[in-house]
């Protein structure tokens, strides 16, 4: 996430990477506490009366065997990152491998591109979408109505999701309301991503290493990952339900860090 600093005597803002990392490692913090109050609360948030979306068939539940694995791939840690790794860096040599995902076939509740196939390509494209679609919106209103829409029953809400607590993040450190501004402009490209592991057919977590590019009369780069439970429920795939996945490292695409990670390149096929 971002902050500003403003030159003194100039009136004019900029985006400082030092600042930038500062914000994107308080953030991160933030998160892992949230994700541990959510440990604590799964059993409740798998029971919770939540309408979750509207047009969503209703899901049997896992049985206990299937929803325990489901938990221990989710929290299973990922390589760690040094902040810094967030920021624009010399790219890598070596390739880091190619991972094709399917293409949308259609348009979803809130704009999101939909029509994925039941796999974990079709999950982690589907992840890129909301992710996208929910950030570029560029407002707290605007992430909260995509979650709403995308979340599984006992999933994350539109007041715990992990994306609302950024862009609210985001806002404030650019002085601007939860509305945001017209000056206000986020490009979100997923670059690279990695399917972290599946239990059967319906469940699968995913990782996408997006690049993030957020401008306020000056512009900034930076690498921004998602890691989520991924549910196929009637005839696409929605976040599922528990607490978010263990944090996925964040690093700027195509660089050694993000090879190490075990990130490969994006390609729509």
């Amino acid at each position: 996430m971002k902050s500003l600093q403003k030159h003194q005597g100039s009136g004019t803002t900029e985006w400082s990477p030092a600042r930038l990392l500062t914000l994107l490692v308080v953030g991160a913090l933030v998160a892992l506490a949230v994700l541990a109050g959510l440990v604590l609360a799964v059993v409740a948030a798998l029971g919770r009366d939540d309408p979750g979306p509207a047009d969503a068939a209703p899901q049997a539940a896992a049985p206990a065997t299937e929803t325990s694995q489901r938990d221990v791939l989710a929290a299973a840690p990922m390589p760690p990152a040094e902040p810094e790794a967030a920021l624009p860096g010399p790219l890598a040599t070596q390739s880091a491998g190619v991972l094709e995902l399917p293409r949308p076939t259609g348009v979803g509740p809130t704009e999101v591109p939909t029509g994925f196939p039941r796999t974990p390509e079709g999950a982690l494209a589907q992840l890129a979408a909301i992710d996208v679609t929910a950030m570029e919106s560029g407002s707290v209103d605007g992430v909260r109505q995509v979650i709403v829409k995308w979340a599984a029953p006992g999933g994350p809400t539109s007041e715990t999701w992990s994306g609302v607590d950024g862009m609210a993040r985001l806002l404030s450190a650019a002085g601007l309301s939860n509305a945001g501004s017209p000056q206000f402009a986020i490009v979100v490209r997923p670059l690279m991503g990695l399917i972290k592991g599946t239990v059967g057919p319906d469940f699968a977590v995913v990782c996408v290493d997006f690049e993030f590019t957020v401008t306020v009369e000056q512009t900034s780069r930076i690498a921004i990952a998602d890691c989520q439970r991924m549910v196929w429920t009637g005839d696409r795939w929605l976040i599922a339900p528990g607490p978010e996945p263990a944090p996925a490292p964040s690093v700027w695409p195509g660089t050694e860090a993000a090879v190490a990670a075990g990130y490969r390149d994006l390609r729509y096929v």
